[in-house]
């Protein structure tokens, strides 16, 4: 068999080299139609199934020219506001070009990728994504019949495709300049280590405002915050130093939260700043209203679903895959503009 038929998807003619039979048989298993003999066609299902066949193909639909006015939305599962603004503004978009959003959630890699390839096979015009996953070169064949694809929040892996996303590094550069310009000199920040780039990126921002202010940092980051418990108890970690930091930083919503908890357990609230990446629906009801770094999450979906449909409609631009970043703003609400102006006292496991 021609092997590189089979570094793309698998084609109706691969499985009729591999089991040995007619193109035309083999559609007439693969659709359900009558005609070959009962132990042929477990054959043919077997070895489609091996070859990873999947109907519906893709590229004979574009071929064709078969539009569903559909384009499916995967996002990681979560109850954020992030995921409501951002459908948000890829409906709006939708609804212009009279197409109809299907939406899936995952938690997990393998959860992505079924997800992605279930909208895929159901013949979605596009596909905007925000994955969970760090690989997704299962989507090879898809990139190579030019489905058109946006990835949200943070790029694809092991394949090319459009994408949007934030000013990370940007936004950490300027909470970390606030809290600079207010005296703090031992600002701690608490993340999860992962291969996602949007902590990373944060931390970098973070990182290039120390250094520029001739601050110390690498000992005040802490990577272990995973869920508001886990980021609660490095927070704790942190304030419980021989020289605990003044300001804390908190490289997403779930941190913050865990953060507030751990200073409002110390009585620190309103003697240690805190400023968190991503708003979320009580910030500014907490006591001080906590400062936040926001992403404008309904443009980032309407970026992603503008893209999306110059690429289906076949607008002029460029064949290259193109980056949106779009910038971040920080909103002032008073945990981040807390002072340093008296040492912080050992509350945590003094």
């Amino acid at each position: 068999m021609d092997e590189r038929r089979l570094s793309t998807r698998p084609t109706m003619r691969d499985v009729a080299d591999r089991v040995g039979l007619s193109i035309k048989s083999v559609s007439r298993v693969l659709n359900g139609d009558p005609g070959v003999s009962e132990a042929k066609a477990e054959h043919v299902l077997t070895v489609a199934r091996e070859l990873g066949f999947r109907r519906n193909d893709l590229a004979r639909s574009l071929r064709l020219q078969d539009r569903t006015e559909t384009i499916g939305v995967v996002v990681r599962q979560a109850s954020t506001r992030f995921y409501d603004s951002l459908i948000r503004g890829i409906d709006e978009v939708a609804a212009r070009h009279g197409a109809l959003v299907l939406t899936a959630t995952t938690q997990s890699a393998e959860r992505e990728q079924s997800a992605v390839l279930a909208l895929s096979s159901r013949r979605v015009d596009g596909l905007i994504i925000v994955p969970s996953g760090e690989d997704q070169s299962y989507l090879r064949a898809e990139a190579a019949a030019r489905m058109p694809m946006v990835f949200v929040d943070r790029p694809a892996r092991g394949i090319s495709a459009d994408t949007v996303v934030a000013d990370n590094v940007a936004g950490g550069y300027a909470a970390t300049q606030h809290l600079i310009a207010r005296g703090h000199q031992r600002i701690g920040v608490i993340g999860t280590r992962s291969s996602a780039s949007t902590m990373s990126e944060r931390a970098r921002g973070y990182r290039d405002a120390c250094r520029e202010a001739g601050l110390a940092s690498e000992d005040l980051v802490r990577w272990n915050a995973h869920g508001q418990e886990g980021a609660q108890q490095a927070c704790e970690e942190l304030l419980g130093l021989a020289h605990p930091p003044t300001a804390l930083f908190a490289l997403n919503n779930v941190c913050t939260i865990g953060a507030v908890r751990a200073l409002q357990g110390a009585q620190l609230s309103r003697q240690v700043a805190l400023i968190g990446f991503d708003d979320f629906d009580t910030a500014d009801l907490l006591n001080p209203p906590v400062t936040v770094i926001t992403q404008d999450v309904e443009e980032m979906g309407r970026r992603a679903a503008e893209a999306i449909f110059s690429r289906i409609d076949g607008r002029p631009t460029t064949s290259r895959r193109e980056k949106t970043v779009l910038p971040t703003t920080l909103i002032a609400r008073g945990s981040g503009e807390i002072e340093p102006d008296r040492p912080v006292a050992r509350r945590i496991g003094a």
